[in-house]
């Protein structure tokens, strides 16, 4: 997927000045795709001059004039034949995993400390992520939602956020708690001088 179809989709359910969408991205999308402001612009503009979305000026009494942005048929069309199409499943590449993967080589301290800070973030994340689950609930109940809402695709996103930031704090936790009982049984320098560690951490 390209920056352009998460743009795309953030227009969806309306449309968004340039500010506005990174917003969105802020509180939403970020949740899946993450991106900076600045890209963002030249994003919109990119999509502006191939027809997918609209501008118009918006004149405001007290504040400069603003460019609001929304989807196109064009950019309809073409969120609809990406949807369609092929998906490549996601590729995992974490630095944070990689050295778990050394475990057996090095000092826990720095392991331990690393998965302690991932977890406070998935914490952070889950916060965000469950204050935008209330805000678009509104007080309904899921079942009422899904039968009375125009904008399901959000939600679900969101929900898919709440279950993989969750996943990521309870194996943090998990990982930090076994490290930590190894090296209250063996030391801190457990498998330090293993040569068949060093192979299995640098590959083949």
């Amino acid at each position: 997927m390209a920056l352009r179809h998460a743009v795309l989709a953030a227009l969806i359910h309306g449309e968004a000045s340039g500010y506005e969408l990174a917003k969105r991205f802020d509180v939403g999308v970020a949740n899946f795709w993450e991106s900076k402001p600045q890209q963002l612009y030249v994003e919109l503009s990119r999509l502006h001059g191939e027809g997918l979305v609209g501008a118009t000026e918006v004149v405001q009494q007290t504040r400069p004039t603003k460019r609001v942005y929304s989807l196109t048929p064009l950019g309809i069309a073409a969120l609809a034949e990406f949807a369609a199409g092929s998906m490549r499943p996601t590729t995992l590449r974490d630095d944070l995993t990689v050295a778990v993967q050394c475990a057996d080589v090095v000092e826990p301290t720095a392991l331990i400390e690393h998965l302690s800070r991932r977890a406070e973030e998935a914490r952070g994340k889950l916060e965000r992520l469950r204050r935008t689950e209330k805000e678009i609930l509104s007080g309904r109940t899921e079942a009422d939602f899904v039968r009375t809402t125009k904008h399901l695709g959000p939600y679900l996103t969101c929900r898919r956020g709440i279950q993989h930031e969750t996943d990521t704090e309870r194996w943090c936790e998990w990982a930090v708690n076994l490290l930590r009982t190894r090296a209250e049984h063996t030391g801190s320098t457990q498998g330090a001088s293993s040569s068949d560690g060093v192979r299995r951490c640098q590959g083949p």
